[in-house]
């Protein structure tokens, strides 16, 4: 069993014991967070897709820890004049552990 969850404006195909990164979080190491935008639930016997989402639905994670990706540079340059910039982004993320998929259907 598997679903769909939206979490800060992406998606993410998760199931039970899953870890991910999604978005920075405003939550502590060992809080439980509760997805209720269920976009849809795969099951062995059946789909249930969401319009937008899946009523009674919900998909609990624990929050691991924080940090930061690998750096990505961006590099400008234009020919023949004397322009380059160079600049580098980290990217926040919150690690969670998916804990169990509820299918309210």
């Amino acid at each position: 069993m598997y679903a769909i969850v939206e979490a800060k404006g992406k998606q993410y195909k998760v199931s039970s014991g899953d870890v991910i990164k999604v978005e920075k979080l405003a939550s502590e190491p060992g809080a439980v967070i509760d997805f209720e935008k269920v976009l849809a639930v795969v099951d062995d016997a059946k789909t249930v897709l969401g319009t937008p989402y899946v009523k009674g639905a919900q998909v609990k994670a624990e929050v691991v820890g924080s940090g930061k990706d690998s750096k990505v540079l961006v590099y400008k340059k234009r020919p023949r004049r004397v322009y380059e910039k160079l600049r580098g982004h980290r990217q926040p993320f919150t690690t969670l552990k998916i804990k169990e998929v509820n299918f309210g259907g």
